[in-house]
């Protein structure tokens, strides 16, 4: 992997990243595919329309449908999905968290049962090395203990020292496998871990940035603390991150959460919310989001956004949109959601953009300007 810092302006930064399959500028937002697809959407979709370059896929969803084994049997994630660019699979450390009900965390792993038939497996560090190795992606996370907010300072120091011994099991074992011929063109990232608590994420960065890592995400966060907590602990803990070295930070969030984040010094980000809002009737537009379902749109002859040059809003109404949400059409799902990716990776387009000319806190006030208006 190759990365460059470019420009800054503040601390917000706009990068390179070159992986075997694509050439990334940050700050970046990569769409989720779950299970090796974006809900919704197609892969012409990402790449003809949306002009993605990375997207996610889950270690934890891929490994149990259909399983890493038929990836790696089909040519891995991208010949599988036909997804040209750069995949990030994410370790199953989140999903962990989010199925507590079904998941156990352990000293030298994670315990859990299937969300889809009941049976039981068990995660280690190496083993989810080895299933991302199957599934071919571009940049693997490792295994991360993560804990909801609030959590005792018991339950946090169990978190960011389990997560060290795991980082360090797990960079071990990445590049002995890449001696042995293993994931040469694959990247590793570790996950700092620490909640809210400045001295744990002092801690956990500290520890974790001294390992021969290709790259650093944040964990963690957007997992129930106030908005404030999560800019507070980010602008805290970028502090401790290598300047020569992606910073990502995971599962995040609302266009307001980008814009404050790329601020502090954050390359990349990761968040469901894109396609989950979309599927929901919210849209977001560049005067903040609305919902699409309100009888206010009935007869809306408006695009989604005055200022958006998607396919939706270049070609359709919000009366229109109005009437597919109501009538249940699936093709609602597409046009929404192709709307909502293309509103988030345009604002990363113009963060960058501002970055680059030096402007990024006038770019951050016409941002907010635009919703307060």
């Amino acid at each position: 992997m190759e990365f460059h810092v470019e420009a800054t302006s503040g601390n917000a930064r706009a990068c390179t990243l070159k992986t075997a399959h694509s050439t990334i500028q940050t700050p970046v937002f990569m769409p989720v595919g779950t299970v090796g697809s974006v809900k919704a959407l197609d892969m012409s979709d990402m790449v003809d329309i949306l002009g993605t370059d990375i997207i996610l896929a889950n270690t934890y969803h891929m490994y149990l449908r259909p399983g890493d084994e038929t990836v790696a049997a089909m040519g891995g994630l991208h010949n599988f999905t036909t997804y040209p660019k750069s995949f990030l699979t994410d370790s199953g450390g989140f999903q962990a968290f989010s199925l507590s009900d079904i998941s156990k965390p352990k000293e030298n792993g994670i315990e859990f049962r299937s969300h889809i038939d009941g049976s039981k497996h068990f995660f280690t560090p190496q083993k989810v090395i080895d299933i991302q190795h199957n599934l071919g992606s571009d940049i693997m996370m490792i295994l991360d203990d993560l804990v909801a907010l609030p959590a005792t300072q018991e339950r946090i120091k169990t978190s960011i020292e389990r997560t060290t011994r795991w980082a360090q099991e797990s960079i071990e074992y990445f590049r002995a496998k890449q001696q042995e011929g293993v994931g040469t063109e694959q990247n590793i990232f570790a996950i700092i871990q620490g909640g809210t608590d400045k001295a744990f994420r002092t801690k956990s960065a500290t520890e974790l940035c001294a390992l021969d890592y290709d790259g650093f995400a944040i964990g963690g966060l957007s997992v129930g603390e106030l908005n404030e907590e999560m800019y507070s602990t980010v602008e805290h803990t970028v502090q401790y991150m290598p300047h020569d070295k992606p910073r990502y930070l995971m599962g995040v969030g609302t266009p307001e959460d980008l814009v404050e984040n790329i601020e502090r010094g954050i390359d990349m980000f990761d968040c469901v919310m894109p396609t989950r809002n979309a599927r929901n009737g919210t849209l977001f537009t560049s005067f903040g989001r609305i919902n699409i379902k309100g009888a206010t749109f009935k007869r809306d002859d408006a695009p989604i956004d005055s200022e958006c040059e998607c396919p939706t809003c270049k070609r359709y109404t919000r009366a229109y949109m109005h009437h597919l949400y109501r009538s249940k059409e699936l093709t609602y799902f597409r046009l929404a959601s192709l709307h909502n990716l293309f509103y988030y990776l345009q604002l990363m387009k113009a963060a960058r953009e501002a970055i680059l000319a030096d402007r990024y806190s006038d770019f951050k006030k016409d941002f907010y300007a635009k919703r307060n208006a």
